[in-house]
């Protein structure tokens, strides 16, 4: 046998109250015990329970005249039949099928009660949308920080060999006062970032557009900033960082350094720094893929009787040998002698010298002379290949 309840001591009026004191007597007690403005606190839950127990009856006629013949209330029961309709008066006691509760705070029946949003809304007013506003306001959550890139520029030997340098970065750490949360919890009040729109202006070009507000996540309203980091969750720090440039890098390549960008929030690790290369041109050579390419001048007995000549290279002068014969533009490789491989150090790309036959810029009667002889022994024309003479 459930309990009998007075419902007219429960919302303190009398049996006689006409339904405008119930209603004022409800919305009375309900603002008092919502378990929205009551966080919590169980007791307050079980007793806004009770009185939306007792008002769900008391106002409604029919429900009433139940109570008020039987001194308690049950579908099954009806006040015209001594015995509600086949229950006899010690059975039963308020039925719950009709009205349920969940776990997102809302009460549902079957005879048309509204959830605790309506409720809210219908009873406490602006007061009661506020109140709920700052139950349902979201909390922050651990978040990872941001992710910082910063440019570097390397000559081009220093991307072929790699290098370890010291960079110093702008980024951040979780604020000490209030533990990346942003707020020290409190009541909400309107976003200063957005004045309460929601929406941020933003411009790209000559176009503007909008988009949520990141501090009050679209809501227009936040809880009061912290006074430290102004409600950012991070405060700005510069870190030295010391960075490992892998050899073989070019422009464009991103290195990643962990947990060096800025501070994550509630406990949750930093975000990354990532390097991006840009590579200077070099005087003399130049990169494709891992191979790399030079011109280098020679003179014409060089290539026409053939040579041991000094060239450069990345790690410095070598020797190549010219074959006799040898042709302006002809190339010549030097294996393993260009970048190293990103993916696997042991593989290098190669050097590739051009060799470019140039003339003497003064030449002497004699030396035109002997040309000239030259000529006569070796008549040969280059331009027969094409057709011309």
């Amino acid at each position: 046998m459930a309990k009998k309840k007075d419902y007219y001591k429960i919302l303190a009026v009398g049996k006689d109250a006409k339904a405008p004191e119930i209603k004022k007597a409800y919305r009375r007690l309900a603002r008092k015990y919502h378990p929205d403005v009551n966080p919590g606190d169980k007791s307050s839950e079980e007793k806004f329970k009770e009185i939306q127990e007792a008002y769900d009856v008391l106002s409604d006629e029919k429900k009433r005249k139940v109570f008020d013949r039987f001194g308690y209330y049950a579908d099954n029961l009806d006040a015209s039949s001594p015995f509600g309709g086949g229950a006899s008066p010690g059975q039963g006691g308020f039925d719950f099928s009709g009205f349920q509760w969940d776990t997102s705070g809302t009460s549902s029946s079957s005879q048309g009660s509204s959830s605790f949003r309506d409720i809210f809304s219908d009873l406490f007013g602006s007061g009661a949308a506020e109140a709920r506003a700052q139950a349902e306001a979201p909390r922050p959550i651990p978040k990872k920080g941001r992710d910082i890139e910063i440019p570097l520029a390397l000559s081009f030997e220093e991307s072929v060999t790699g290098l370890t340098t010291n960079l110093t970065v702008n980024n951040s750490e979780q604020c000490s006062r209030c533990q990346g949360a942003g707020d020290m919890g409190g009541p909400l009040v309107v976003c200063s970032t957005c004045s309460g729109s929601g929406q941020v202006q933003k411009s790209g070009g000559r176009l503007q557009f909008s988009q949520p507000c990141a501090d009050c996540e679209g809501t227009g309203r936040r809880r009061q900033p912290c006074s430290l980091c102004k409600g950012k969750g991070v405060t700005p720090k510069k870190d030295v960082v010391k960075v490992r440039i892998p050899a073989g890098v070019d422009t464009g390549s991103r290195i990643r350094v962990p947990k060096k960008g800025h501070g994550g929030r509630l406990g949750a690790q930093p975000g990354d720094l990532y390097i991006i290369t840009n590579v200077g041109k070099h005087r003399y050579f130049r990169r494709k893929g891992n191979n790399i390419y030079v011109t280098v001048p020679i003179t014409v007995s060089e290539a026409a009787l053939g040579a041991k000549i000094e060239v450069p290279t990345v790690e410095g002068k070598t020797k190549l040998r010219i074959p006799p014969g040898t042709q302006s533009g002809q190339r010549i490789r030097l294996r393993e002698k260009g970048v190293p491989s990103l993916r696997n150090k042991e593989v290098k790309g190669d050097q590739f010298v051009e060799v470019r036959i140039t003339l003497p810029k003064v030449i002497s009667e004699e030396t035109k002379e002997l040309l000239r002889q030259f000529e006569k022994v070796n008549s040969e024309n280059p331009r027969k290949i094409m057709g011309l003479e």
